[in-house]
């Protein structure tokens, strides 16, 4: 028998989930074993309802197959309300047969038709314009027999909290999450037979405005689903003697308002704890007093279940130090810029209001403020962004506060009206977004540069809150240009392929019938939103989101259901960006010269020229309080050398991604309009010498042109040396604005220039990334002077998308790239390249096959490699200088040329030096 170990079994990304769809659900699984080569030739799955497996609906066989990821199900077919129990097993490299996994499981939701329950609302006519307090909802019922399982099925407009018998159910918070609620409303399930009692019981859920009808965006929309939050539920109790009961919402659910007076997301929450009410949520509790709530006529055709990452409360941070500003405020320096709640033990007389308001910085002067947030006016708190919570106590001892339905981003707290001295330990500050998991490690000889990786990993954790925002603060949208551009860098830091998949639903759910995509999703339906959103909608670089999102993560997780559930809206956009590209801007309409040689420029029918672009977006010379000016200057020209080229490459990836899921007309159709895009493209912008048309001295154009392969092969010398000279005339400061950063070293890289690589990603100057790093930054800013030398802040200082860069750190600094050719590093390329003065640097992270690691030392006169491939994968790698690896056990094709040693590493781990 072999020595295989099979661990990591998950379903759609998810360990033991519950409540997920009836769809075919795909299993991954992970070989584990040291063995050198070690690999799977075939493997055989069995599901079954029963934990024996004697009433199988699948049993695979043995296939032949070194899939270990995405193996789609095809037994019986899936029934809801059931737990499915799995196993696998593999056939190693010699053809023996591991032992079995331990078993794994999977529950299904509740079919449309297994609804029992109706949709309640707990409140009357509502002014849509006030904050209205949390509804608490109650239900009783009573159960004398002995419980073989229970399970609860609830979702909800607005957010919600469940109680049974006083218990909060389950660990996660701000559900049923953020999505876009006309298309999608997500139900969870939860096993709470651990919570029910012999005798009475007691159902208990509080409802909260959150997304649905809380403040969201930059202008904190409110109402943008609906006025009133409501409720659906659905307890399910199965009996040892096979009987059921079935408590659901309907009209006899009692409501009252409680203690938490205003709960929005952003402005925060007033709670007072002299109107909370003593066993509420327990069984025998008078409620006499209560109202009856409404059914609501509310649709079930948009319920879908929850397959994403839960949104929970995770790392506590405890007050690094008080600091009483020179105003006189009393500010709690938690050390960390999150996003989260402050949680406070306080104590006093009745009627006393202590307040916490949150920022993720103090001014200049050293006060807390949160002015810096309103961009290109003269300060202010931006329309909504108060971020403060209200306690006021009831006077008994000891109290405990920790807000429910609201999040701020923060490092700082200003705490008002404590009664008596603050005591740091009352206070802690807990991060909250969506549990992914941490994916990807990094260390180096550079402690900046081990700063800078953690600060992109908590810029990550401090937006990755059911959807990808742009900031926990001001905004809080999700960006789709944010999203595209960190897809891959977010994949190797944390496992969020179930986070993405998740919201790139809602981006296919809310694209409009001719094909665009929006800027930010989920959004307030069109006729709620501004004009001017609706006029600047369908962005190139930010709907091309719908494209390079789902190829991205069929490249790093080999997912083809994200294909083909995203296929279509892939191509919906491709063909809108046709469309637009075939017409011509009026600028080109009443120039003379444009008809007079028409025939010449046909090829700008591939040319997008019209519509509104955010186009390459904060350049340094832009920052965030100029960009008006840039916006309206787009509303009028366009900005055609970004748009075509987001054009040209998304319909290479459409190509690429109807070729994987067999469509291949449609792959032959797009590769041949791509190329003519990227011809056209050539003549369009491009001189021979290289030289860009527009913005010719600056380095964005010649990245883009060389990273989405935008130029014909006989220019391409010519504009890398274009870059180089202008990443050299700043001296080495990269010069890139939002779109083209994330590719700026990567490119000098692929061009044999790391030398300069490491010299812009080590400059400390600005604009650079380790000039936050120098002035104490905890996440990445917005602004690369997000706070100026004098003290001043500008803009939002949690923005993630300039933290892209990372990927160089593992792709290039440590060499670990994707085979483009095999999905989810099934093969690998390993090709490290040492520099920047740095004498060590390790990475390493967790793929769909087992952890891959690359590091490197710089020893006297040799430098040390150490990989590791994991068991049913392989890599093929490429060092400088002379390996010596012929002989080594694992190690094949070795080849010496131009310098540099190539050869193909099996599983295993290993230990290479060069001189």
């Amino acid at each position: 028998m072999s020595d295989v170990i099979i661990e990591g079994l998950r379903v759609n990304y998810l360990t033991n989930p519950i409540g997920i769809g009836l769809e075919a659900p795909r299993f991954s699984w992970r070989m584990v074993c040291d063995r050198i080569g070690a690999a799977q030739l075939a493997y055989q799955l069995q599901v079954a309802v029963d934990a024996d497996y004697a009433a199988l609906v699948w049993d695979s066989g043995w296939v032949e197959s070194h899939a270990s990821s995405q193996v789609l199900y095809a037994g019986e077919p899936i029934r809801s309300k059931t737990r499915y129990t799995w196993r696998v097993r593999v056939r190693d490299e010699h053809g023996e047969a591991s032992r079995w996994s331990e078993s794994a499981y999977w529950e299904t939701t509740l079919a449309k038709s297994d609804w029992q329950a109706r949709w309640i609302e707990p409140e009357d006519a509502v002014d849509p314009e006030a904050f209205k307090p949390a509804p608490y909802l109650r239900k009783e019922f009573a159960l004398d027999k002995d419980i073989a399982s229970a399970r609860l099925y609830i979702t909800s407009h607005g957010l919600y909290e469940a109680t049974l018998n006083g218990k909060r159910i389950g660990d996660q918070v701000f559900m049923p999450g953020n999505t876009s609620y006309i298309h999608r409303v997500q139900v969870q399930a939860y096993d709470v037979k651990e919570l029910l009692l012999s005798g009475g019981n007691c159902l208990g859920v509080i409802l909260g405005d959150g997304w649905f009808r809380g403040s969201i965006n930059a202008i904190s929309t409110r109402n943008s689903h609906g006025e009133k939050v409501a409720l659906l539920a659905q307890l399910e109790i199965t009996y040892s003697d096979g009987s059921q009961s079935v408590v659901c919402t309907d009209g006899s659910w009692k409501t009252s308002p409680g203690p938490i007076l205003k709960s929005d997301m952003k402005d925060g929450e007033i709670y007072d704890a002299r109107l909370e009410i003593p066993g509420w949520d327990s069984a025998g509790f008078d409620d006499s007093r209560w109202q009856a709530v409404h059914p609501a006529q509310i649709r079930f055709d948009k319920l879908v279940a929850s397959e994403g990452s839960p949104i929970r409360k995770m790392e506590a941070f405890p007050v690094r130090e008080v600091i009483q500003t020179p105003s006189g405020q009393m500010v709690l320096d938690f050390g960390q810029n999150l996003a989260g709640i402050v949680s406070m033990r306080v104590s006093g007389p009745a009627g006393i209001t202590v307040k916490i308001q949150h920022s993720e910085t103090l001014d200049q002067d050293g006060n807390f403020s949160l002015d810096y947030l309103a961009p290109g006016t003269n300060g202010g708190v931006i329309k909504g962004l108060l971020q403060r919570n209200e306690y006021t106590l009831k006077g008994e001892g000891i109290e405990t506060y920790e807000p429910h339905f609201t999040v701020a981003g923060f490092r700082y707290a200003w705490v008002e009206g404590y009664p008596g001295e603050i005591d740091p330990a009352a206070f802690t500050a807990h991060a909250i977004y969506s549990d992914m998991g941490e994916n990807g490690s990094f260390t180096c000889s550079n402690e900046k540069l081990n700063q800078l990786h953690r600060n992109v990993l908590w810029s990550q954790k401090g937006n990755f809150l059911d959807i990808p925002t742009d900031c926990p603060t001001r905004e809080r949208a999700g960006w789709t240009g944010d999203a595209q551009i960190f897809v891959h860098a977010g994949s190797l830091l944390m496992d969020d392929a179930a986070f993405y998949a998740k919201w790139i639903k809602d981006v296919a759910a809310e694209q409009f019938p001719n094909g665009l995509i929006r800027n930010f999703v989920p959004a307030a339906p069109p006729e709620k939103s501004p004009k001017l959103m609706n006029l600047i909608e369908g962005s190139s670089g930010w709907g091309d989101a719908i494209v390079i999102i789902p190829w991205t993560l069929y490249q790093m997780f080999g997912d083809r259901k994200i294909l083909e559930d995203t296929y279509e809206s892939m191509k919906a956009w491709v063909e809108y960006e046709r469309r637009h590209a075939r017409r011509t801007h009026w600028v080109k309409w009443i120039n003379p010269l444009f008809w007079f040689d028409f025939k010449r420029h046909k090829h700008q029918r591939f040319i997008w020229d019209t519509k509104y672009h955010w186009g390459e977006w904060l350049e340094p010379d832009i920052p965030i309080s100029k960009v008006f000016s840039e916006i309206i200057k787009h509303i009028i020209f366009g900005d055609p050398i970004v748009s075509s080229a987001y054009f040209t490459y998304s319909a290479r990836l459409l190509s690429q991604a109807a070729s994987v899921l067999g469509k291949n007309e449609d792959a032959k159709a797009y590769a041949a309009l791509a190329d003519s895009a990227k011809t056209a493209y050539s003549k369009e912008f491009i001189k021979p010498d290289g030289t860009l048309k527009q913005y010719s001295e600056k380095q964005a154009p010649y990245v883009r042109a060389l990273a989405l392969d935008l130029a014909d092969e006989s220019l391409v010398a010519n504009i890398q040396q274009k870059l180089v000279e202008r990443v050299e005339a700043t001296g080495c400061h990269l010069g890139t604005g939002f779109l083209s950063t994330p590719f700026l070293c990567n490119v000098l890289s692929e061009m044999g220039r790391a030398d300069l690589a490491y010299a812009v990603l080590l400059q400390e100057g600005v604009p650079s990334w380790l000039y936050a790093i120098n002035h104490g930054a905890t996440t990445i800013w917005e602004d690369w002077d997000g706070v100026r030398e004098d003290g001043t802040v500008s803009a939002s200082l949690n923005h993630y998308s300039k933290g892209a860069v990372v990927s160089w750190f593992y792709e290039y600094m440590c060499g670990i790239q994707m085979d483009e050719n095999s999905p989810a590093y099934h093969h690998f390329f390993l090709k490290p390249q040492p520099g920047g003065g740095l004498t060590n640097a390790s990475a390493g992270f967790t793929s769909m096959y087992g952890r891959i690691e690359s590091s490197w030392e710089i020893k006297d006169s040799a430098t040390i490699y150490s990989f590791t491939v994991p068991a049913n994968s392989s890599a093929t790698v490429e060092l400088p200088g002379n390996a010596a690896c012929e002989g080594v056990a694992g190690v094949s094709d070795v080849q010496y040329a131009n310098g540099k040693t190539v050869f193909n590493l099996a599983s295993g781990k290993y230990i290479f030096t060069c001189r």
